[in-house]
């Protein structure tokens, strides 16, 4: 029996539950500038995935670097339901 497909549909599950509120969070401290970040792991999470032998730390540092891709599009769309009031906005103290 193989459980490869099981467990990478579990973590391509985990992970896009993960990043979820990574979103939220760099959203609310960074705000959407932060993109490169994401740019760069994915970059990196890609690259690795590429010479992986194993098939599944392969194919779970592609994940792991779409989702990251993903993240950037997301962090724009944050910043759209911020403005709409859905999430809260942070309050930046100027001293």
């Amino acid at each position: 029996m193989n459980f490869s497909g099981i467990l990478i549909g579990v973590l391509t599950f985990f992970l896009i539950g993960l990043f979820h509120p990574i979103v939220i969070y760099a959203e609310y401290y960074f705000g959407s500038r932060c993109w490169p970040v994401f740019l760069l792991v994915g970059i990196l999470c890609m690259i690795l995935s590429v010479r992986m032998q194993e098939i599944l730390w392969s194919v779970s540092l592609g994940v792991l670097g779409v989702s990251c891709f993903w993240s950037i599009k997301e962090l724009k769309e944050q910043e759209k339901r911020v403005e709409k009031g859905w999430f809260p906005k942070r309050k930046v103290d100027k001293h």
